[in-house]
Formats: structure tokens, sequence, C-alpha cells
């Protein structure tokens, strides 16, 4: 594709990512999304209600069954198996999931081709098809995850539960140590639990169904486990979101769900709720996604993205959107994660929980809605100080819990890091005294942090974002693109602090560059270009020197636009436990934020005239656009 790209086609382009994402808002006055739905997620929905039903199934429970399994069989891989969303590949976490799912509902017989072909994609990936397989398949799953349980015993336990596993299947599950739970919570941490922080409703639910089923060989550790179970149990109760949905995530509720049923406990208050969560948040097509919504997220993301053309939000508008922000953040201790007063979620609903994701991007948004009046301003402070706090010794950023770095979803993140070090540099200016010292130190302690986590080639890897298709699934041009924007944004905030390891991942962003203009996640021959990847790179790289590699970006991108292939979403979201899922918004999201950052930035050039487009016009050439 040809280097400079004209402002006409460049403005129209973002006149049209800019009507479209105003017209997702929602009739609240916030955008809520659609997540994709996950062949994951239905399976585990399934096998739950089926459980729960077992010998006596509601016909209400026996349609949303034989609804999710239609749902499975219609949206089955051709090599047989199932990845999380219908744009995945195949896993092996998905179709022994989707696999048990039949099982445990009895209808192999009916679904014949569907279960052979899965069992036989199974046996394939185990590499084994004799007798006794199973046992191979069950090294699979746990090899997969390694010392991580989060995951991998779920998965087992899910399959045992639906009789795929044999009659000697709970040898294949290593037991959980739900009797940690009832300690407080303080100690989690300091005990290196084998499941992370979110996870403890599974660590309760299942580790118990285990202890029931397959309880261990000590007879000290048993007896304590006895003794303990009913006060684990009143902790499950107690940190069970109002509307009964663990973290909002089918997933995580389902598996709580269908052991508490194998147990005997299927009538409890706490798996009524559960399956109560499970009915309401069912599809039409028979379908559950991996959680309810990121509401906060993709709202935050939408008016950060519009920042450049802020007018075209009117006041009344920005009014709305700053009262619903203020109100999602936690005033009080979260009895889930035990998190002090400060954060956002990802959601408005009440299985959200507290993150150093969305609690950047929430301190963003209010900046960039309008003035900091009293009530921003106090939100700021509590925002900024519940980021202080949850800052690990290594200077990074965690997801939901400061000192608990065992496995990878609870460890310090460069994506997370650096949105943290956006906001503190962006509400800096608001700060005094001891706090503003406070949050000059922490930008320090965590720019050590991403230069310990530099890679040699300029390239950071993310937490929560990945590329299917890439070496290890992993995505090298989020991780960059997000840690280049923060550190181009503390120096025009007067803090040029790196400017060696900013030079080398602005490198690293134009070599990841593909031919075609656009980026996808990696270095990889065989990798395709993706409007949220090359939305996010050009982003970061708006207005820097490179000015031949953001043309050619800008290229890209606009041909999308106007092709309409920009609203195709890319399955580049990491949920729990490395679970994929892609969402309607992000692929407008990353276009809005990127073309307004081009706009705003500088080097957009007219083939004839070679004239400079100016921020201003743009906006002017917009505000027609706008629907309020």
């Amino acid at each position: 594709m040809s280097g400079f790209v004209s402002k006409d086609r460049v403005v129209a382009a973002l006149k049209v990512a800019t009507q479209h994402l105003l017209e997702e808002m929602g009739p609240n006055g916030f955008w809520e999304g659609y997540l994709s739905s996950s062949a994951l997620s239905t399976a585990t929905a399934v096998i739950a209600l089926a459980r729960l039903n077992a010998g006596h199934l509601a016909a209400d429970d026996e349609s949303l069954i034989d609804n999710g399994l239609n749902w499975l069989a219609a949206h089955q891989n051709k090599d047989g198996g199932w990845g999380d969303t219908d744009l995945s590949l195949s896993n092996i976490s998905t179709t022994c999931l989707a696999w048990a799912a039949f099982g445990a509902a009895n209808k192999d017989s009916i679904f014949s081709d569907t279960t052979t072909r899965s069992r036989e994609w199974l046996q394939k990936a185990c590499g084994s098809n004799g007798e006794g397989w199973e046992g191979d398949l069950a090294e699979a799953v746990r090899r997969r995850y390694g010392k991580d349980r989060t995951f991998s015993v779920p998965i087992l336990t899910a399959c045992i539960l639906s009789g795929r596993l044999g009659e000697n299947g709970w040898r294949e599950v290593p037991a959980l140590p739900f009797e940690l739970a009832a300690l407080p919570h303080g100690f989690y941490g300091a005990l290196q639990l084998p499941v992370v922080s979110y996870a403890l409703p599974a660590l309760i639910a299942i580790g118990r169904s285990i202890h029931r089923h397959a309880p261990t060989k000590n007879p000290l550790l048993r007896a304590i486990r006895r003794v303990v179970e009913a006060r684990t149990a009143r902790k499950l109760e107690l940190i069970q979101p109002a509307n009964g949905g663990f973290l909002e995530a089918t997933p995580l509720t389902s598996f709580v769900l269908m052991n508490l049923a194998a147990i005997g406990e299927g009538s409890s208050k706490t798996a009524q709720k559960a399956a109560s969560f499970l009915r309401s948040s069912v599809r039409e097509d028979g379908s559950w996604p991996i959680d309810t919504n990121l509401s906060t997220w993709v709202s935050t993301w939408a008016v950060n993205g519009l920042q450049k053309q802020r007018d075209l939000l009117p006041y009344e508008t920005r009014a709305v959107l700053k009262d619903w922000l203020l109100k999602q953040q936690y005033v009080k201790r979260h009895p889930y994660t035990n998190a002090g007063p400060g954060g956002w979620a990802w959601t408005d609903l009440s299985g959200g929980v507290p993150d150093a994701d969305d609690t950047p991007g929430a301190l963003l948004a209010l900046l960039a809605l309008g003035t900091v009046d009293s009530s921003v301003r106090r939100a700021g402070e509590m925002g900024t100080r519940w980021l202080l706090g949850l800052q690990n010794r290594d200077g990074g950023i965690p997801t939901f819990c400061r000192g608990w770095g065992t496995l990878p979803f609870d460890r310090s993140g460069a994506d997370i890091t650096a949105h943290t070090l956006r906001a503190w540099s962006a509400w800096l200016p608001q700060w005094e005294g001891a706090l503003r010292e406070q949050v000059v130190r922490a930008i320090y302690k965590g720019i050590k942090y991403l230069q310990s986590q530099q890679r040699p080639d300029g390239t950071w890897l993310p937490l929560w974002f990945g590329n299917q298709n890439a070496e290890d699934e992993e995505n090298v041009t989020w991780g960059t693109a997000r840690v280049v924007l923060a550190l181009r944004e503390l120096e025009y905030g007067g803090m040029k602090l790196a400017p060696e390891m900013l030079a080398r991942g602005k490198a690293a962003l134009v070599e990841l560059q593909r031919k075609d203009g656009g980026w996808s996640g990696g270095f990889g021959v065989d990798l395709k270009s993706s409007v949220e990847e090359t939305g996010v790179a050009l982003e970061a790289l708006a207005g820097s020197a490179h000015t031949h590699t953001v043309n050619r970006g800008i290229g890209w991108m606009v041909k999308h636009v106007e092709n309409g292939a920009w609203l195709n979403p890319s399955p580049v979201g990491f949920y729990f436990a490395k679970l994929w899922y892609y969402e309607r918004l992000y692929p407008q999201l990353a276009t809005v934020a990127a073309l307004g950052s081009v706009m705003q930035g500088v080097m957009v050039w007219d083939d004839e005239s070679e004239e400079a487009c100016a921020e201003t016009e743009v906006i002017e050439q917009l505000k027609p656009w706008s629907p309020f």
C-alpha cells in the first residue's frame, strides 16, 4: 500500500467510525458492548444444569440444555474440535468440555456424529486412541496449565461428573486445599495457593467435591477438611454476588454449581442463585458468553478514544457518563478480593471486582469528560491511592491483588502497569505534598519494572491479550503499543524518564508492521493484520517521527473502513485462565482512538496540496454527524 492518504479520506473514515461508535451507545447513556458467544461457557452451563437436574429434569432447564447442545453441534469446527469462540482454533480445554456436555445430558446417541468427531479430535490431541486413553487426556489437560490448577482441575472434574473419564476418573484430579479458604483473606498470598486469586469460589466448591468423592489418605488432613467444610460453604455464600454470578462469568459460576450439585447441595441458597444466573444470562440462540458484559471497560475506552473529538459529546451526555462512571467506583471493601475502596471493575453489574486495568481507564475517562469538580477529584484521589496500594515490590501492577506472584494472571503485567502510569501522570497536576511525592515515586518504580520486562527485541508482552496464531499465542504488538503509548504520554507531561527504552519500543512497533501496512500480534510471516492490533499500534505511534510507518498504517485503516471490514472483530482478548473472546466494539474503539490520534497528531498529508489537517477542522466536519 502506498505511503500517503489524502486528508479527505481520513476525515471521511473517522467520520464513519465515530458515527458508528456513537450509535452503539445504549439508551442509559453508556456503552455495553457485546461479547462473543463461547463454546466453553455453553458447555459448562449445560453440564451444570444437567447435574442440578439429575434424575428429575425441569422442563425449562431441559429446553436450555437442548438449545445449548444444538448450538454446540452447529458451531463445531471442521476438524471436530471446538475453540473458545466461533472464530477460534480448536483447543483441548473447550473440546473436552463440549464433549463432556453431551455426556452430562445423556445425548450421545442423538448427537452421535458430533461426539464421535470430538472424541477422535481429543484422542489425536493427546496422542492416544487405545483403551484407557482417558488417562492420557487427563495428563494432556494438566500439562496444558502446568502448576496452575485454576482451570485444569475444573475441566477434569466436569469431565468426571459427565461420565467421560471412566470409573477411576477421580484419581486423575489433584486435590485442592479448600480448607485454606477458612483462613482470613490476608493469608492467601503468603500461602501460594495453586489457583489464582479470583478463583476462590472454584477452590471451595471443587475442593469440597474432590474431598467427598476422593478424600485424602492423610487422616489428619481429612479430619481438618471435615471440620472446616461448613465454614468454607458459608464463605462461598458470603462472596457470591447478588445476582448469583461469580465475576459475572458463566464458566466459574457453572463449575461451582455442578460441584455443589454433585455433593448433594443443589438446593442450597448458593446453588440456586448460581442456577438463576445461568438461566437469566443465556442468549436467544442457546449460547452463553464468557461474561455478561464489559460495560465499564468499553465505555471508558470509548470516552478516552473520543477525547480528541470531545465536542461530539454534548455537555448533557458527558454529565450522564460522568455520573454513571462515578457510581461504578467501589467505595467499600470488596468481599470477594478484600480490595479496599477506590477501584473500578470491568462491568456495572454486581459480579464485578475492582481491578487495575479498569481503574486507570476510569480515571483517564473522568479527566476526558471535562471539569474536575469536587466529586471527580474525590474519586480521582481514591482511585489513585487504590492503585498505589496495589503496586508490587517489583514496581509493576497486578490485576487484582498485591503480592500474589506465583501464577501468571496474578503477577505484575506490563500492559496494566503502563495503563496505571498513564493515569498517575494524567492526574499528577491535581496533587500536592505527600500524595504527589508518592505518585512520582510510584511512577519511577513502574518505569524500572517496564525496563526489566522489555525483551531483547524491544517488545513487551501483555497479560490480558493474545493472538491465537502467534508463537506461544502471545501478542507483542498489543503489549508494546500500550507501553509505548504510556511512555510517550509521560514525555508529553514533562517526564522524559526512559528515552532509550521508548526508542527501542517504537522501533519494535515499526518492525512489527506488516507488508500490507497493518499490524498483527507478532513477527510471524503467516500472521494476518487485524483492526484491533493495527489500531493500538497506530495510536501509539501517531504523531511520532515514524511518518512513513504511520501513513502506511493510516492507509490500511482507512481502506478497511471504506470496505466495511473494520467492523470484523478478532479473538484477541484473554479472559480468566487464557479463555479467548472477542468483543464487537473492540475494532470500533481501536479505529476511533487511532484515527482520532492521527488527526490530532499531525502527519497526515494531502497528496496534492500537502497541507496538514488540523484537529479543529476534523471536529467541525464531524459535528453534524453526532446523533445527539
